[in-house]
């Protein structure tokens, strides 16, 4: 019998002669936090490869794995509502990175209010260490400010 592989010489090996699974790929806890209707939910169920029509804004948290190739991102997302955002300090422990959203054609007031909990998460102590993605959401839609006013 024969084998014409197309792939790498040491994926071949590995899928003909290795009966072991894969090394597992590291594993990486981030915390996803923004005001509500940032998009925090569409960008993770986009990055999990999820249909877009039966997103439900966040209440409370959840917590997604998004496979990468390379690695594995345990998210845990944080609903943006006003009750709600004084309990993130609450779910900061373990995080290894944040993922700030916020909604670039938001109001004023509501960009003002990002702001401020973008400033108390990067000087909170469990999170001014870490790295931030500062993702400035919505940006297809006629109102969104750009990367300079943002």
């Amino acid at each position: 019998s024969f084998c014409f592989c197309f792939a790498l010489p040491w994926q071949c090996f590995r899928a003909l002669c290795c009966k072991g699974p894969p090394p597992p790929r590291p594993e990486y806890d981030l915390v996803c936090i923004g005001l509500s209707g940032s998009g925090k939910t569409s960008l993770l169920s986009q990055l999990c490869s999820e249909s877009p029509e039966n997103i439900v804004s966040t209440t409370g948290f959840s917590i997604k794995a998004v496979p990468f190739q390379n690695a594995i991102l345990n998210v845990k997302e944080l609903g943006g509502a006003d009750n709600i955002r004084k309990y993130w300090s609450r779910y900061y422990q373990g995080s290894q990175g944040v993922i700030f959203v916020l909604d670039s054609a938001s109001s004023e007031d509501d960009l003002e209010t990002a702001r401020n909990e973008l400033h108390s998460a990067l000087q909170h102590p469990q999170l001014c260490t870490l790295p931030f993605l500062i993702l400035a959401n919505h940006q297809d839609k006629p109102a969104a400010r750009s990367v300079q006013e943002v």
